[in-house]
């Protein structure tokens, strides 16, 4: 039995290889790679993989992985700035989403208990696959992409409050009051030990590991953390994947914090496989040969919907037509949370075999087609800035101050989409040096232009954009977006 597992990584390992190679050359996502892998090696085709548990185990411990990297990309001074993203965004992304699948549910003769709970399984969007996706892409820190993480995180808050109210369905006799006293009692918990460990606990012990100067020993204190932080915030109810980004977030404001992602990333990305490969494992094609008919409308129908109200949630938040497109597309698909939470509603009896098993199929198929999705949202909103929309739905609720901009030469352009344009152009400014910034970032050029600053808004493609920032008569143009394809 001991040999089972091994003997199913090398198969994993060995599909996920030919699969990717090929899809590499047809310029398909890895992530979709993955997911194929697992339909082919799962239960339903070929059944080449046995040791089903184990390879979810893996697949959990990448998830743990992603989201503590993408937790030490921020810190919690940033996780502060997009609060009023997190629960004001988060707040209507899942509400408005809850109660349209609830409203259709009940419409298709569902019972009310199947109904809610169908409701908040569409309104979760996947961590785990969007923001690798985003990451990817270099477009974490961007302006729609702290959006996406705020709304995410909302969504993973939910997780603890969720398993409560699907027990609440299916065993009336809990006590509700006190459950969700205890639920409060664990929040204020877990951001007391947040606060704590970031202030005092992880800096000291990351310094006095240092000190070793040992690399093994450090990355064991790296990876103390994460499993140490994520054990502790799953044993008062919440995630161990949200317990990651948080133990992510406790390293972040560290000087140490650089090196324990370097030295990360090829591990996480290999144990991030497997839990897409896991997701891939659950799709049933028989099932869906038999039902394909309401698997593909019930796939388009959840993302067209969770497109249109997640889009709606950023154009409410001030982001232009571009934003408001990539937002909508990025949070389209059904997430990973939905899986245990549907497992259980099925347990529960709240679920029929039948409804369970359409949700399984459908929400592995909007995760399969997000990593196209995004690829086609910058191309989409293009197209659609071409038709004569209203000038709020273009340029958002709130939009940027036309500047003037002098008539300069022998100066600096600097071109970037997120806050590495800003900082560059902060450099220029200390060093006393003629500079204008390009930003594809709204907030970060309203912030810049606020203080005075030469910042164009908008995407350097733009000939205009171009002009308006006199490249023609500039020294040196110095272009920063975090992606090599981008920047040709």
């Amino acid at each position: 039995m001991e040999f089972s597992i091994l003997k199913d990584i090398v198969i994993i390992f060995s599909l996920s290889i030919l699969v990717n190679l090929l899809f590499t050359r047809i310029k398909i996502p890895s992530i979709a790679g993955y997911l194929i892998t697992g339909i082919i090696a799962g239960p339903h085709l070929l059944s080449l993989v046995h040791a089903k548990h184990e390879i979810e185990l893996l697949s959990e411990v990448g998830v743990v992985f992603l989201l503590f990297t993408i937790g030490m990309e921020f810190s919690l001074k940033h996780l502060l700035k997009i609060r009023r993203i997190v629960f004001v965004g988060g707040l209507l992304q899942v509400s408005i989403t809850a109660c349209v699948f609830f409203l259709a549910s009940h419409y298709f003769d569902m019972s009310w208990q199947a109904s809610l709970l169908y409701g908040f399984l569409a309104a979760l969007s996947s961590s785990a696959l969007v923001l690798k996706l985003l990451q990817e892409r270099s477009e974490l820190t961007s302006n729609y992409g702290r959006t996406v993480l705020g709304i995410l995180i909302f969504q993973d808050l939910l997780f603890a409050p969720l398993l409560l109210f699907i027990n609440v369905l299916g065993d009336s006799s809990l006590n509700i009051p006190k459950e969700l006293s205890n639920l409060s009692i664990k929040a204020i918990i877990i951001i007391g030990l947040v606060y704590i460990g970031n202030k005092w606990v992880i800096p000291r012990i990351l310094h006095f590991v240092a000190l070793a100067k040992n690399q093994e020993l450090f990355m064991m204190s790296i990876f103390l953390i994460c499993f140490g932080v994520a054990l502790a915030t799953s044993k008062l109810g919440m995630s161990l994947a949200f317990g990651a980004f948080l133990a992510g977030l406790m390293i972040s404001e560290s000087e140490y914090s650089h090196n324990a992602f370097g030295s990360l990333l090829p591990i996480r990305d290999v144990f991030a496989s497997f839990f897409f490969v896991s997701i891939g494992m659950l799709f049933d094609i028989s099932f869906v040969l038999e039902n394909y008919q309401a698997v593909l409308i019930s796939t388009l129908l959840i993302v067209v919907i969770k497109s249109l109200i997640a889009g709606t949630t950023g154009f409410l938040l001030g982001h232009t037509l571009q934003g408001i497109v990539l937002i909508g597309l990025a949070l389209s698909q059904v997430g990973e949370f939905s899986f245990i939470l549907a497992k259980l509603g099925f347990q529960k009896s709240i679920l029929s075999n039948y409804s369970y098993q359409l949700f399984l199929a459908v929400s592995v198929l909007t995760m399969a087609s997000s990593p196209f999705l995004m690829q086609l949202g910058a191309p989409f909103s293009k197209i659609l800035l071409r038709l004569p929309l209203p000038k709020f739905l273009v340029e958002g609720l709130f939009p940027l101050k036309e500047i003037e901009v002098p008539d300069i030469k022998n100066h600096l352009v600097i071109i970037g989409k997120d806050a590495s344009a800003i900082k560059l152009s902060m450099m220029a400014k200390y060093n006393h040096l003629k500079h204008i910034s390009i930003v594809f970032d709204p907030a970060l050029a309203r912030e810049k232009m606020n203080d005075g600053d030469l910042v164009i808004y908008g995407d350097a493609v733009n000939e205009p954009i171009l002009h308006k920032a006199h490249v023609d008569t500039a020294d040196i143009i110095i272009v920063s977006v975090g992606n090599v394809i981008a920047c040709m």
